[in-house]
């Protein structure tokens, strides 16, 4: 299976494999130890033969209906302490004197 991740990872990294027909690849794949698995899903495009062989295990969708970031509390004071307006000296231009 390492063999099999590793070959995956040359392949994203190489524009002439990941653009290779899939009989060139399985011809290059063919001249080292890659699995018959690997060879199978790319000269078939079906990529279950890897899910079989990588221990694919589907993944739970989260509910996404609660509330956005957008829609979370404001943190920077707690609800039960008051916000001070500033100062009145804050905020305004000096006066000359």
């Amino acid at each position: 299976m390492a063999d099999t991740i590793e070959w995956l990872e040359t392949i994203g990294k190489s524009a002439a494999l990941r653009r290779a027909p899939a009989e060139e690849l399985v011809e290059t794949l063919e001249l080292t130890d890659a699995t018959d698995a690997l060879k199978t899903a790319v000269m078939s495009g079906d990529r279950s033969w890897l899910f079989a062989e990588l221990g694919h295990k589907s993944m739970r969708v989260q509910d996404m209906n609660g509330p956005s970031h957008e829609e979370e509390p404001d943190h920077d004071h707690d609800e039960h302490t008051p916000v001070r307006p500033p100062h009145p000296d804050q905020d305004q231009p000096p006066r000359d004197q």
